[in-house]
């Protein structure tokens, strides 16, 4: 691979593992830091050995060795700065969510059209070994048709606080956040049907419950408080008759957190987590199929490496991105489909998407 430049934009949790990422990618080399707090940029690129700090991106994108830009900032942000390296000439890969509008998530998928760019989307679990292993028996229609998945991403006492609490920041609590990445996983493994209608609940009961929980989950940024929810539910129906059950909490009184994502076909199912295990019938007899690979869990190294890795390729050219901004589009269509069903008290239509 060709030597390629890329900067990092946001200098927070996250940016980390994208820069660890990229160190592993041979022909990809990070050149810039930005994030508008520069003394976090410059602790970040020293930490790295990146040699420009920048406070802005528009002043990162005069660089012309930078080929693409890694967006690690708030939730907010993602959209207008994805518009702006598109609008330069760069390819993006992007955090989830792309957006916390849907009009704006549009703008992005426009603006990528227009540049004939790259926007991969940070859909994660997507790149994990356990979910590429599984991805190919649902390929190969060992599962069948899938018409049905169960999510769950639930924390009992896991509010992140900081921005994460900030509605106008982060767009909501669980439901954008931990929940979007199970909802996506979900619908990525039942072949990413079009989806027509959500019928969502939200609850703000518990708060944040500050110095409750594990100081893991706790969020590097202040921010403001706002009204995001405690717990989403959802019910997601889509063209073909498939439907998706999805539930998400930062604080929920339960006796441990719980992460779980399932798809059900008419050959099989499958869990992928906690744990990748394939169900199915042989010879009429019940059999489960525990696949012999590294890691039957999702791992996060290596998941964003092989993020950055096809990342990079798509970028060359070389291959598909395989989360590619419609994606984006159509997750954001979903959430904020279900925020709106949680505040009329409704199951609503989707509206349908422009072209």
């Amino acid at each position: 691979m060709a030597d390629f430049g890329v900067a990092v934009v946001g200098a927070g949790s996250i940016a980390a593992a994208h820069l660890d990422a990229y160190a592993a990618q041979p022909g990809v080399r990070v050149t810039a830091v930005c994030d508008r707090h520069p003394e976090r940029a410059e602790r970040l690129a020293a930490r790295y050995g990146v040699e420009a700090v920048h406070s802005s991106l528009t002043a990162t994108l005069t660089d012309e060795r930078i080929g693409a830009v890694s967006i690690c900032t708030g939730n907010d942000s993602h959209a207008d700065l994805a518009v702006e390296a598109l609008e330069a000439g760069r390819h993006v890969l992007v955090e989830k969510p792309l957006s916390t509008t849907l009009e704006a998530a549009l703008r992005v998928e426009s603006a990528a059209r227009t540049a004939g760019r790259v926007v991969q989307m940070g859909f994660v679990r997507r790149f994990s070994g356990n979910v590429r292993t599984l991805k190919r028996f649902v390929d190969a229609g060992d599962l069948g048709p899938v018409y049905y998945a169960r999510a769950a991403n639930l924390r009992r006492a896991g509010h992140p606080g900081g921005w994460y609490g900030d509605r106008e920041r982060s767009g909501g609590g669980p439901l954008i956040d931990i929940g979007s990445h199970v909802l996506d996983l979900c619908w990525y493994l039942m072949g990413r049907p079009e989806p027509v209608t959500v019928s969502g609940n939200t609850y703000h009961r518990l708060g944040e419950r500050t110095g409750i929980g594990p100081a893991r989950y706790r969020a590097t940024d202040t921010g403001r408080a706002g009204a995001v929810e405690d717990l989403a539910n959802a019910l997601v129906r889509f063209d073909n008759g498939a439907s998706l059950l999805l539930e998400a909490s930062y604080s929920l009184h339960a006796p441990a957190d719980e992460l779980r994502v399932s798809v059900h076909g008419e050959l099989g199912g499958a869990d992928v987590e906690p744990e990748l295990r394939i169900s199915t019938e042989r010879h009429g007899t019940l059999v489960n199929l525990v696949p012999q690979i590294d890691s039957r869990t999702f791992d996060a190294a290596d998941g964003f490496r092989a993020e950055v890795a096809n990342f990079a390729r798509a970028c060359l050219g070389e291959e598909p991105a395989l989360a590619p901004v419609h994606d984006g589009v159509q997750v954001t269509r979903m959430v904020t489909g279900i925020y709106a069903s949680a505040a009329q008290g409704a199951e609503l239509t989707l509206p349908p998407l422009p072209g």
